[in-house]
């Protein structure tokens, strides 16, 4: 079976999840965390290179300051408690997004990560964090406007390769898969850019029941597409 080299998730449905269960929001988060540990093994034993969580949304800065910092304490929580896995599965942690905008202690514990995980070289894990894609273009075309403003590129050197090299994911694969649960069918301002050519898949799993069957079910969905990127059947057959 084909599988994506990098897979991206949106992990949607923890509120409703933990209200079908009678628990609080952050149970439903923690509940979540849980699911993206077990992804995450899964995903190392399946030889997938690539995946990226959407973990924090630039929008979700807007939710009840308890809940955002519920989730501070649970990202928190989980790189001081996984790290040791993290490092002895091979994965390498890096990060998307606006991270500066994150609690200090949170900055922290993701560098640190970082750093201990940087030899991992079976599965690369990056975590979008205060992400948005709008804002991600944004401000790679600032930096491209200051690089012409002080005549390090002319305009005839703007193509899409530049404007890929000025993204957060520039040493990043573009996404094979993209999987959403809870049933919600929208990009939600997440790798706008990346996702061009990316198979679609949504399943209406809450994310805290999300599991390695469910995986599976999306990447047979997905060996069972026709990958074009514009050709006709009849060009891929030669």
């Amino acid at each position: 079976m084909t599988l994506p080299k990098h897979l991206a998730i949106i992990m949607d449905g923890n509120g409703r999840w933990a209200k079908q269960q009678r628990l609080t929001r952050l149970e439903g988060h923690r509940a979540g965390a849980q699911a993206a540990q077990e992804i995450v093994r899964y995903c190392g034993e399946l030889h997938i290179p690539f995946l990226t969580l959407y973990a924090f949304s630039s929008e979700n800065w807007q939710r009840p300051k308890d809940e955002v910092s519920g989730l501070m304490r649970i990202l928190e929580n989980y790189l001081k408690k996984e790290c040791d896995e993290l490092i002895a599965k091979g994965v390498r942690v890096g990060t998307i997004g606006a991270v500066h905008q994150l609690p200090n202690q949170i900055q922290k514990a993701l560098q640190q990560v970082c750093q201990k995980t940087a030899n991992g070289n079976r599965l690369r894990l990056t975590l979008a964090l205060s992400y948005g894609a709008r804002d991600e273009l944004a401000r790679a075309t600032k930096a491209i406007c200051t690089k012409l403003k002080d005549g390090l590129l002319k305009p005839e050197d703007i193509d899409e390769a530049l404007l890929e090299r000025h993204l957060d994911t520039s040493d990043l694969p573009d996404p094979d898969l993209f999987i959403r649960t809870s049933g919600v069918k929208r990009l939600s301002n997440f790798l706008l850019w990346q996702l061009s050519y990316a198979e679609l898949h949504f399943t209406p799993v809450l994310w805290p029941a999300f599991s390695r069957a469910d995986i599976d079910i999306a990447l047979a969905d997905f060996a069972g597409r026709e990958r074009r990127f514009g050709k006709t059947s009849e060009q891929l057959k030669t």
